[in-house]
């Protein structure tokens, strides 16, 4: 796998990671909605020590359902959220597929929270479906 590299909107922070990914996934938990913007997120595993970040994050502290933290991180300059850390899983950090330099390869493996889905939205492939978070 080539590196992964991203960064957000404004360009003032990049990442990038030589790592294979944990997990590729769709969540399509209400939080996650809203911090997307949209119907759900498209999200990469990363092994936590394989991340390399450089520029300033802000953190927002999030629940999950677990009852533990959710770590939601942006640019504060331009608002981009780039990645996730569930503390149910802190050695891995899902970062958006959107803010990948080239997401073409990306092949989400299975969808989350599908009992939040929207009714509307109808995703084509193979992929496991879970109604919530899996054991």
């Amino acid at each position: 796998m080539p590196q992964i590299t991203g960064g957000c909107l404004c360009g003032k922070v990049r990442y990038s990671a030589d790592a294979e990914p944990v997990f590729t996934g769709i969540c399509h938990c209400r939080n996650c909605q809203k911090e997307s913007g949209s119907a759900f997120a498209i999200v990469i595993g990363i092994p936590q020590t394989a991340l390399s970040v450089q520029g300033d994050l802000k953190t927002f502290e999030d629940k999950g359902d677990s009852g533990m933290a959710m770590l939601r991180r942006f640019c504060p300059n331009c608002g981009s959220t780039l990645m996730d850390q569930a503390m149910a899983m802190p050695d891995v950090i899902m970062v958006q597929a959107g803010t990948l330099d080239d997401p073409s390869w990306v092949k989400p493996a299975m969808q989350i929270y599908c009992d939040s889905a929207q009714p509307w939205v109808q995703l084509d492939g193979e992929m496991q479906r879970f109604g919530k978070m899996p054991g």
